[in-house]
């Protein structure tokens, strides 16, 4: 699969500029995907910057500019940290996530990702793991497959659309995406049902690749990997992503109140937002490709010790 073949990424001119790219700074491509945001970076930096880009995907590596200011790292970004010390990278100016499923992945049917397509019900990011899409429909309880539903694709029928999963793998193994559509659509409203499968799908993929855990790594790492000043610039595709990098940006955390210190004060969190509101395509952007209408960018800047 040649780079040409992917498509340009989401929001991809103000992501960079986010960064604030120095001609000598180190910087974190932490999702390689189709290569357009690393061509991207490499393009405004000098000759003696340096490029970390992470994916656990080997499809990935089709799309790896030949660059001696690249390292590729073949694993997930949650172990940023670990790699960019063992490589003397630390601490970095700056870190970019887009932590959408790629156009490549979505568009290969034998990947599981798409809704399109009939293939294995597989949707992994690195095919090492072992955990597939099937497992979790096949193999989980009444109960966790309930939380996954809820929990990951916001589904309000969930126990309905669980019970309809457990009958329907009673009579045979669901093992490709065509049999969950038929599946699903049983309890869909028809007025919806490409939003309805959306959800369904996105909940499988969170789960089979543990991707809110990796996000919740990725951003509590994140004080320690940046350098003082250094951009913290992520694009998120639905509201569990984007509440979580919303919230700890804003306060160093996930959940929970804040805790005082013993005066009563606020500690002060490691990052400050520069954007009040997420960053939106433009109308020019969502003609051209209306996959990226759910996207959203949040930027921040790593404080120093004196705010």
């Amino acid at each position: 699969m040649s780079a040409t073949s992917y498509h340009e990424p989401v929001l991809l001119k103000e992501s960079v500029d986010a960064l604030d790219i120095l001609a000598d700074g180190i910087y974190v491509d932490a999702t390689l995907g189709g290569g357009g945001h690393t061509r991207e970076i490499l393009r405004r930096l000098g000759a003696k910057g340096k490029l970390f880009v992470f994916d656990r995907d080997e499809a990935a590596g089709a799309n790896l500019p030949d660059d001696p200011r690249v390292v590729w790292v073949r694993h997930n970004y949650r172990y940023a940290w670990r790699f960019l010390r063992y490589y003397g990278a630390l601490p970095v100016n700056g870190l970019l996530a887009d932590l959408g499923v790629s156009s490549h992945q979505f568009d290969s049917g034998e990947r599981g990702f798409s809704i399109r397509f009939d293939g294995p019900l597989d949707m992994r990011m690195a095919n090492a793991s072992e955990l597939t899409a099937a497992d979790v429909v096949n193999r989980y309880p009444e109960d966790r497959l309930l939380k996954v539903f809820s929990d990951y694709g916001e589904i309000q029928n969930a126990r309905q659309l669980v019970r309809k999963i457990l009958a329907a793998r009673n009579l045979q193994p669901l093992t490709t995406t065509g049999q969950l559509r038929e599946v699903v659509l049983t309890v869909a409203d028809r007025a919806r049902e490409s939003q309805y499968l959306a959800r369904v799908f996105q909940a499988l993929r969170i789960e089979v690749n543990d991707e809110l855990a990796s996000l919740r790594d990725l951003l509590e790492q994140s004080p320690k990997l940046l350098a003082p000043k250094g951009r913290l610039v992520f694009i998120t595709y639905h509201s569990l992503e984007d509440r979580l990098v919303k919230r700890f940006i804003a306060d160093g955390q996930f959940e929970g109140e804040v805790e005082k210190d013993v005066y009563g004060n606020i500690p002060q969190t490691p990052f400050r937002a520069l954007t009040r509101k997420p960053l939106e395509p433009s109308a020019e952007e969502l003609e051209r490709n209306p996959r990226a209408r759910s996207a959203r960018l949040r930027i921040a800047i790593r404080t120093d010790q004196n705010g």
